[in-house]
């Protein structure tokens, strides 16, 4: 069930229940299922059903974008906060550094997710972190999703990091959510790889800038751009439509 959040907690965007607070507001004390949505993983709800069910029945759904802050602000007249994967990464970490708590990462290789062990342990020693690499194909069969869950179950953290790429890890945390016995469950993708330094994220200048985007665009082109430099364009037709559709009412 999703989780009851206050409207003033929350700014509906192009349909999405967007949480608009800061993360020091978040109510972690009950099971909670955190996705982030920006414009490239919008434009693939509206072609994939079951992955926007899963975003749009998030008990938290974090604005991970220009796009949708651009959105928010265009659309609705309320300015939100970006909140990236990495900074809920960030600051999970740090709460269970304080309390002592554990954490659970799920997807990548064995290579990576030993980096990132190695640099959790470093940093926040006072976390207790285990890990497992699922097999690597398009789909999981049965098997696959009963070993994951049992080796999640086993460790029982406070706190379930997916990153198994989107839409992926968005329907597969979804899915599983009732049989998972972990607190908090997030699904954060390229976090891992930038966590465990595999893909460098840009610095922070261009974070604050909100140009995040055209570094990422600008040191992996091949890969980027189509969801930057097609997507982007679509994205921002289908706000222009939306203001058009408001205006008309």
């Amino acid at each position: 069930m999703k989780q009851d959040i206050t409207n003033k907690a929350q700014t509906e965007v192009l349909d999405f229940p967007v949480y608009n607070q800061g993360l020091e507001q978040l109510d972690l004390s009950k099971k909670t299922l955190i996705n982030t949505i920006n414009q490239y993983s919008y434009i693939v709800t509206k072609k994939d059903d079951a992955f926007k069910k899963a975003l749009a029945e998030s008990d938290i759904l974090l604005p991970d974008g220009i796009g949708i802050t651009l959105a928010s602000k265009f659309l609705t007249g309320r300015s939100i906060q970006k909140i990236a994967g990495a900074d809920l990464h960030k600051h999970l970490l740090e709460k269970l550094d304080r309390e002592k708590g554990s954490c659970f990462y799920l997807g990548a290789s064995e290579s990576t997710l030993e980096k990132i062990k190695a640099r959790v342990n470093k940093e926040y020693p006072g976390i207790s972190v285990g890990s497992y690499s699922p097999p690597f194909k398009k789909e999981f069969t049965e098997a696959d999703n009963n070993r994951m869950i049992e080796m999640v179950n086993r460790f029982s953290p406070d706190v379930l990091f997916v990153g198994m790429t989107a839409p992926k890890q968005e329907k597969w945390a979804h899915a599983h959510k009732a049989s998972l016995n972990a607190t908090i469950i997030c699904s954060i993708g390229a976090v891992f790889d930038f966590y465990a330094g595999t893909v460098k994220r840009p610095h922070q200048f261009w974070i604050k800038m909100g140009l995040e985007w055209f570094v990422r665009l600008f040191n992996e082109p091949k890969r980027m751009w189509k969801r930057y430099l097609y997507y982007g364009p679509l994205f921002a037709y289908i706000l222009v439509n939306k203001k058009f559709q408001q205006i008309q009412k």
